[in-house]
C-alpha cells in the first residue's frame, strides 16, 4: 500500500525513544495513522503540530500493518499556539477529530469543514468570525456518526415554525407553542444553527451547550475525562473574551 495525499494533522504521540505515531484527517481516506521515524526530532516537531496541513505519504506492506509515514509541511498554524484562545480552539477541533472518526473511513465533507473551521481560526484569532462554524462543525461529527440532531420540525406538532428548543433526550426541535409547560427542561435553539449565517456570543454559548450534552451523552461516553477537558478549556477562554 502507498498513499500520498495531503492531510491536516490531528494527533501525535510518542512511540520509542525517537519516533512518533500521527493520526491525520485526510480529504478521501478519512483518519489515517502512521509511524514518522524520528516525530520527535527538532526538525519534524514543529511540523507535527495539530492543525498543520502537511504532504503525507503513507507505505505499509499489507493492509493490516500500521503504514510508516513521511510526511512535508506545506502550511503551518504553529503561530496560532501563541493565542491562548486560538490554541485551545485548534487542541479541541483536532482532539475532537481524532478520538471520534473511526480510521480510513471516508469523511470528505469533515475533511473539508476542519480546513475551514481552522482557516477561519487563522483568520480571526480573537473569534469574531468562527464560534459559530465550531458549533457547526460539532453538529457535523454528530451526524456523520449517527447522533444527528433533527431541527427541521417540531418533535411534538410537526411544525417548521417558531422552532425555538431542543430535546435534551431526543436531540428533536420544538416548537414555542408545544414547549410551553416546560421550557425550563430545554435547550434554547440559537437561530443559526438551523439557517446558518453569523452567530451573536449568547447564540454561540446556547449551541456549544447543545453540542456538549449530545457529545458527552452519546459519543465521547467512555473518552469524556481525556478528550472533553480540552473542550471546557475552549469554553473557558470563550467565556473570559466575553466578560
Amino acid at each position: 500500500m502507498r498513499v500520498d495525499t495531503r492531510a491536516i494533522v490531528c494527533a501525535v504521540r510518542a512511540h520509542a525513544e525517537h519516533g512518533a505515531i500521527v493520526r491525520a484527517m485526510t480529504p478521501a481516506g478519512g483518519l489515517c495513522a502512521g509511524y514518522v521515524r524520528g516525530g520527535r526530532s527538532r526538525r519534524l516537531r514543529p511540523v507535527l503540530m495539530p492543525g498543520n496541513v502537511v504532504q503525507a505519504q503513507y507505505s505499509a506492506r499489507t493492509a493490516d500493518q500500521l503504514a510508516q509515514l513521511s510526511v512535508e509541511l506545506i502550511h503551518s498554524r504553529a503561530p496560532l499556539f501563541e493565542e491562548p484562545l486560538a490554541a485551545a480552539a485548534i487542541e479541541w477541533l483536532c482532539t475532537l477529530t481524532a478520538v471520534a472518526l473511526p480510521e480510513e473511513q471516508g469523511y470528505s465533507q469533515v475533511y473539508s469543514a476542519l480546513d475551514g473551521v481552522l482557516s477561519a481560526i487563522e483568520a480571526a484569532p480573537a473569534a469574531s468570525g468562527w464560534g459559530g462554524a465550531l458549533v457547526r462543525y460539532e453538529l457535523l461529527i454528530l451526524g456523520e456518526l449517527g447522533f444527528g440532531l433533527d431541527l427541521t420540525q417540531c418533535a411534538a406538532t410537526g411544525s417548521t415554525a417558531e422552532l425555538d428548543f431542543v430535546s435534551p433526550k431526543s436531540g428533536r426541535a420544538v416548537c414555542a407553542s408545544a414547549a410551553e409547560d416546560y421550557r425550563d427542561r430545554l435547550f434554547a435553539l440559537p437561530r443559526f444553527m438551523r439557517e446558518g449565517g453569523s452567530a451573536s456570543w449568547q447564540e454561540i454559548f446556547e449551541g456549544l451547550k447543545i453540542t456538549g450534552h449530545f457529545l458527552a451523552r452519546d459519543l465521547l461516553i467512555e473518552r469524556q475525562s481525556d478528550c472533553l477537558a480540552a473542550r471546557e478549556r475552549l469554553v473557558d477562554r470563550l467565556q473570559r473574551v466575553t466578560r
